[in-house]
């Protein structure tokens, strides 16, 4: 089927949000390097996206939330930042990288069930046989070559895997919320009530430490490219698509990741990794040849 320009438009919008959360590996990881905690990563990553995001609406004069949905922004705040952003750091910690990875990325098949049962999206063969080619890809991406490890040292450990699973779904409501209420709010007015709500929640649970130069300049590059320029770039691509073929695009980030690694540390793909990108960018173009569902879209700002 032929793709509108708006189609078009948001698929390349949503590849420019996974090509800048690929980069929140390396970056934490440089943090951690400098003797940070992934909670305290977590936790700045959401205070200085904060901040960028309240510049923005002040000069945009985006500021204005309608009380009644009030209630919604603080369920998106805390649920989708906090609980998300500590279930994922739980689950590195208990279960490993690739672990974490793995279950984070079950989340297509959570925003296809939940686009189907809230926002009446289609679940058609194409549809659904790319959400199963992108699990599969994740999880080539995930454990080729070292992550394999993982499996053989027992790390898919009961509390590891609950903790993955929740990361999943947490950030599947992404989606959902999203096309909910990017109709109505631009990305900015969004974010800049939620991520300090997330902030909030981690706050209880962080362990400070003193931050070299290094530091703080890859908790600012995390919140400026990762968070503030992501965020902005994947709303203006929902605004154009379904959830669940944003959500499967949206996929390209663990490839991004693994290129990224590959340049920065030398780590290698392997030939599961290798296989499981191909079948990633396999599973887009099932998207992008699965054509439009007009219904689907959102007005766009």
């Amino acid at each position: 089927m032929k793709l509108s320009r708006e189609s078009k438009i948001g698929y390349a919008y949503v590849l420019l949000a996974a090509t800048l959360w690929g980069m929140i590996g390396p970056l934490a990881l440089l943090a951690f390097q400098q003797g940070l905690e992934p909670l305290e990563v977590a936790f700045w990553r959401a205070t200085l996206g904060a901040l960028l995001f309240m510049v923005h609406v002040s000069i945009r004069g985006q500021w204005r939330v309608q009380r009644a949905d009030l209630p919604a922004f603080f369920f998106f705040g805390l649920v989708c930042v906090g609980v998300f952003y500590g279930a994922f750091q739980k689950t590195v910690d208990l279960g490993g990288a690739s672990v974490a990875a793995v279950l984070l990325y079950t989340a297509p098949a959570w925003v296809a069930l939940l686009a189907w049962i809230f926002l009446g999206e289609t679940l058609g063969r194409l549809k659904i046989l790319a959400v199963g080619i992108t699990l599969l890809g994740v999880l080539g991406v995930s454990l080729g070559p070292d992550g394999l490890t993982a499996l053989r040292e027992g790390l898919w450990n009961p509390a590891a895997v609950g903790y993955g699973l929740l990361s999943g779904l947490t950030y599947a409501l992404y989606y959902i919320f999203g096309k909910r209420y990017l109709s109505k709010y631009s990305a900015a007015s969004v974010m800049v009530v939620a991520l300090p709500i997330g902030a909030l929640a981690l706050y209880p649970f962080v362990d400070f430490h003193e931050k070299t130069l290094v530091a703080w300049i890859a908790l600012a590059v995390l919140a400026l490219v990762s968070t503030y320029g992501a965020f902005l770039a994947y709303c203006a691509g929902l605004r154009r698509l379904e959830a669940t073929r944003a959500s499967v695009v949206a996929t390209f980030e663990p490839v991004v990741a693994a290129l990224v690694a590959y340049a920065w540390w030398g780590e290698r793909l392997g030939y599961l990794g290798i296989l499981g990108a191909m079948l990633i960018i396999f599973a887009v173009l099932i998207m992008v040849r699965a054509g439009d569902d007009p219904r689907a879209r959102c007005v766009s700002r």
